[in-house]
């Protein structure tokens, strides 16, 4: 990455910071004004035409106010990108803290920064060390020179990168190194969580059809990995490489899921149907809108949509409920999950109601009493006393990891049924 680029990236932070903070005070002085003139109109029943003049220089005195405030950010925005115009040693994109801040803003907003050519909405890359790898012979021979004919495309979850895989490695070995013990070669994809899960799980497709075509050895079997959002993108992505006919997925032997909301995730739908509420009234229309900002890619969580059908041409906020389109699983592959709850039994009262924290069981699972992906639920691991980011780093799942990426297909062990 260029210097010029690296500034590109430090400016483009600083001005969506300060920008943000400008739009946050627009909606402060709605709520504030909304607040106040409920006020003003229960005083005016008992003090009649004497609170008048003390609103209008009540609202007259808060919206100079606000107004400076929103404008003053708005210079500090284009002022601390001027600022921010210094050579760095590194991108913040290519450093761990500054990957995480970007991959935050993205997961929140990164479908409006994407249609606004955001130099933060970077595409869907492979990334070693931080760093985006060329997507050419050279470039992967360089990135990978120790590359062997069996892959495994790791995907990260929401506003995570390809760093996240490597969380609690102080006290577990990550799952690269234990596939790489097996000579499986682990290639991690970064990619803009705030995108539709479909647009991503297309780009996905494409990239590792080129990836294939590009591999410095030829490829003899590809594995998916998904830890959360991740794992509804690599469904999408054997999709429609289905459609499209690559020849990757003719070569695809195992699908890996780890908590990933098959079945839609409950805090997304919390959102959805909180903030219809919240736009109704004045005084909390200005968080409403705030929820209803939020990106298509979390959108998407709320019945785990993996393909354009179940977005395009419909009203994000309608309170209707969306009917999830159940695409086959791969078909010649074999797809393991594994789920977490924060009790040791999945079936215990509280596990039904917070499940890892983040998604519940049965979502995990892919099955409930109206829903079916399509798992064989032999196929299956439960992981007791856990957390949803658990599942990034953990012994437990790292042995099975080797053990169904590892193994031929028809020799693979089928842990117990959950």
């Amino acid at each position: 990455m260029t210097v010029a680029e690296r500034r590109t990236e430090v400016r483009a932070l600083s001005e969506l910071g300060l920008t943000e903070l400008g739009k946050a005070s627009t909606g402060i002085h709605e709520t504030h004004r909304a607040i106040s003139d409920r006020i003003f109109a229960g005083l005016g029943w008992g003090l009649g035409p004497l609170v008048a003049p003390v609103k209008a220089v009540h609202d007259a005195v808060t919206d100079g106010v606000y107004l400076v405030v929103g404008q003053s950010m708005e210079t500090a925005g284009k002022v601390s990108g001027i600022a921010a115009d210094l050579p760095l040693a590194q991108a913040p994109s290519s450093t761990k803290a500054g990957a995480a801040i970007i991959a935050a803003v993205n997961g929140l907003i990164g479908d409006e920064l994407d249609a606004h050519q955001s130099p933060l909405a970077d595409p869907m890359s492979i990334r070693v060390d931080g760093r985006s790898v060329p997507l050419t012979s050279d470039g992967l021979r360089a990135a990978f020179p120790d590359a062997t004919g069996r892959i495994v495309v790791a995907l990260h979850g929401l506003v995570e990168t390809e760093h996240s895989w490597a969380v609690r490695s102080d006290v577990s070995i990550p799952y690269a190194q234990r596939l790489a013990a097996d000579g499986i070669t682990t290639v991690f994809l970064r990619y803009n969580t705030g995108r539709h899960i479909s647009t991503n799980g297309r780009d996905a497709a494409e990239l590792v059809d080129e990836l294939v075509r590009r591999w410095p050895v030829p490829v003899t079997t590809i594995g998916l990995l998904g830890h959360s959002m991740g794992g509804l993108v690599a469904r999408s992505a054997a999709h429609y490489g289905r459609e499209a006919g690559h020849a990757w997925v003719g070569v695809t032997t195992a699908t890996v899921t780890l908590g990933t909301p098959h079945l839609g995730a409950p805090l997304e739908s919390l959102a959805h149907h909180g903030s219809a509420g919240l736009v109704r009234l004045p005084e909390t229309r200005a968080l409403g809108r705030l929820l209803r900002r939020r990106s298509g890619g979390i959108r998407d969580l709320r019945d785990g949509s993996i393909v354009d059908e179940n977005w395009v041409g419909r009203d994000p906020d309608d309170l209707a409920r969306r009917a999830a389109g159940e695409i086959e699983l791969l078909p010649g592959a074999d797809h393991y999950f594994v789920s977490a709850t924060v009790t040791a039994n999945p079936r215990n009262p509280l596990a039904r109601v917070i499940g890892d924290g983040l998604v519940l069981h049965r979502s995990a699972t892919g099955a409930n009493s109206t829903r079916r992906i399509g798992f064989d639920p032999r196929n299956g691991v439960h992981l007791g006393r856990a957390n949803h980011f658990t599942l990034l780093n953990d012994d437990r799942v790292g042995t099975q990891l080797r053990c169904w990426f590892g193994q031929p297909p028809k020799s693979r062990y089928n842990p117990p049924k959950v």
